[in-house]
């Protein structure tokens, strides 16, 4: 008997099984009664959470840009395409001779976290985003040799990793923080292709679950520890506190020793870190959060200090108790520290970059740039864009400014999606688009 294949239906194509599935949510879904701004900036509004009998489910799909369209760039600016055709980039790093790193990745098997409905739900939402297709597994460098702004080299720098993201150049060893643990690798300035084994500093929370799967490392400026992120193994600890063993955290890493500790907690899926250059302080961008409507709860941007402990599962945006988690542990809520600065409902922020040394006009000197990567569990969408929130006296001082929109076509279907953002050796910003498979770099206007 002859077998005929069946094609698997194209990003942004709904089979019948999944339209019904998606008219079902919508269905049981839920509005915003309040616009993104309401849950942005020190005070945001916290509404009473809103209950549903399933999730809001709102995908973006992922369909890829168009031929001759970009992202819309913030007036005063301008945007290029640095390098395109990339296997879902998500993360950046650039070394001090220019070059830039891209961690090409997605998520690894994780067999037990697409179990019952809301897995399958869980699934259904990564495959429409554009996150469903396997990792590269790799980090690719780019070079512009002839500085004209755009990668005219390109090659594999680092082959055969497990769902690698933030990467960290320490002297002469570059440091990968693949999904299950940090390696250090050997570095020779100029190198194109590193074929030496990794060596293992730490392991980091993995296994067959692995909900958030994205990890993260940043050094000190000293350059004798590495802050590492791991975000939590659930929504809200329904799998139970066992399951989340050294997650919603930051850990700082001891590079002399191989030793780490847990520095700051209570963080559901912290991502993006970077200093500030003037204070020292370190700061981290953190995904809330879901399904207790989509006026909740903000996405933030904090400093964190050593011993913080910022309530998940317990409570959200301080002492704002959940109720879903049970039993709560009153001690731990009175000690919440409250974020400096919200980011939106569910916008999925990611990249965060300190914006000192750009090349950007002044409206942009002092602060920080944040991918966010854009809502699924919100209904009107949320995110999709890059941010600058300007910064005054080692503080977010003011309203958030759009620096690169337009990644959603007018029928809310996805162009792109940001997530990683840095700035090159010009003081130009370059963000990563997963779902455009570009790279995308963002400079002062022509005058």
């Amino acid at each position: 008997m002859t077998q005929r294949r069946v094609a698997a239906p194209r990003p942004g194509r709904l089979t019948g099984a999944m339209l019904a599935l998606c008219v079902l949510l919508a269905g049981c879904g839920e509005a915003a009664k309040l616009p993104v701004s309401a849950g942005t900036g020190p005070e945001p509004v916290l509404p009473a959470p809103a209950g549903t009998l399933l999730p809001t489910v709102n995908i973006a799909p992922a369909i890829g840009w168009p031929d001759g369209r970009a992202p819309l760039a913030a007036p005063g600016t301008q945007v290029v395409a640095f390098a395109r055709g990339l296997d879902h980039p998500r993360w950046l790093h650039v070394l001090p001779n220019g070059d830039v790193l891209v961690a090409e990745s997605n998520a690894p098997a994780t067999p037990d976290d697409g179990k019952g409905l809301k897995g399958w739900i869980s699934g259904l939402v990564m495959k429409r985003a554009g996150a469903g297709v396997p990792s590269a597994n790799r980090i690719t460098l780019l070079r512009d040799s002839d500085g004209d702004g755009v990668a005219d080299q390109r090659s594999v720098l680092l082959a055969g990793l497990n769902s690698p993201f933030g990467m960290a150049l320490v002297g002469d060893t570059l440091y990968v923080a693949n999904t299950d643990a940090v390696l250090g690798f050997p570095y020779v300035t100029g190198s194109t292709e590193i074929t030496a084994p990794g060596v293992k500093l730490v392991d980091l929370p993995g296994g067959p679950i692995n909900h958030h799967w994205t990890k993260n490392l940043i050094a000190n400026p000293e350059g004798s520890l590495l802050y590492v992120t791991t975000g939590s193994n659930s929504n809200v600890a329904e799998r139970g506190m066992a399951a989340e063993e050294g997650r919603a955290a930051i850990w700082e890493v001891d590079l002399a020793t191989r030793t780490h500790r847990l520095f700051a907690t209570g963080l559901r899926n912290p991502n993006g870190l970077a200093w500030d250059p003037h204070r020292k302080t370190l700061w981290t961008v953190v995904n809330e959060r879901d399904e207790i409507g989509s006026d909740l709860v903000p996405d933030y941007l904090t400093s964190v200090r050593d011993g913080d402990f910022y309530g998940w599962p317990y409570s959200y945006y301080g002492q704002h108790v959940d109720v879903r988690v049970q039993p709560q542990q009153p001690a731990l809520v009175a000690r919440a520290r409250k974020p400096d600065y919200a980011l939106g409902p569910h916008t999925a922020s990611l990249g965060l970059a300190s914006s000192s040394g750009t090349t950007l006009p002044a409206a942009f000197a002092g602060g920080m740039f944040i991918g966010q990567h854009g809502s699924w569990n919100r209904r009107p969408h949320s995110g999709y864009k890059v941010i600058f929130v300007p910064f005054g006296d080692g503080r977010p001082a003011s309203e958030p400014v759009d620096v690169l929109t337009g990644f959603l076509s007018p029928d809310g279907e996805a162009y792109g999606r940001p997530v990683g953002v840095a700035l090159d050796r010009q003081g130009a910003l370059l963000v990563a688009d997963d779902v455009g498979n570009t790279i995308w770099r963002v400079t002062a206007a022509a005058k």
